[in-house]
């Protein structure tokens, strides 16, 4: 396993936070490291809920998806990007907090298909939502230099220490 370069994850997370998509939805990654993803999700009934009032299941698999692929990243090569293949959630409860957590874990990293997890638990810790995600590992397709670099944004230090 190599060495994730800490500047790499430090310049990563804000560009992270300010994409519009997370923006969109006030989803916010707090931490990312090898095999792991820790986000937080500022909810907004305006955002945020469905015609009945309750948090719409849409949300919870935005944010499941999002921390199940950063969980994944750092276990790829610098020039491998990620395609979600399938995507599946349990939405268990909804809450009326105003934060929910989400948590990402990898559980197994291949050359070509990937497998990692995420939680939603609210401020209380319980669990809201449960979701697994299988993801294509690309090659130079998709990778986050690409993303950056189409955004006009600088090039980040490289991924690994070694």
């Amino acid at each position: 396993m190599k060495t994730i370069n800490p500047k790499h994850i430090e310049a990563l997370i804000p560009l992270i936070n300010k994409s519009p998509y997370f923006l969109l939805l006030s989803m916010m990654v707090t931490d990312i490291g090898y095999g792991y993803c820790k986000m937080e999700m500022q909810l907004d009934k305006q955002k945020h809920n469905n015609p009945f009032g309750g948090l719409h299941g849409g949300v919870y698999a935005s944010a499941i998806d999002s921390a199940a692929y950063w969980a994944v990243y750092c276990s790829i090569d610098e020039n491998s990007g990620l395609i979600s293949l399938d995507l599946h959630i349990d939405n268990l409860a909804t809450t009326s907090c105003n934060k929910v957590f989400v948590e990402g874990k990898l559980r197994r990293s291949g050359r070509t298909v990937c497998f990692s997890e995420a939680t939603v638990t609210d401020s209380d810790g319980k669990l809201l939502a449960y979701g697994t995600s299988k993801q294509l590992v690309t090659n130079n397709l998709q990778t986050l230099n690409q993303a950056i670099l189409s955004m006009g944004n600088k090039a980040l230090p490289s991924k690994y220490s070694d």
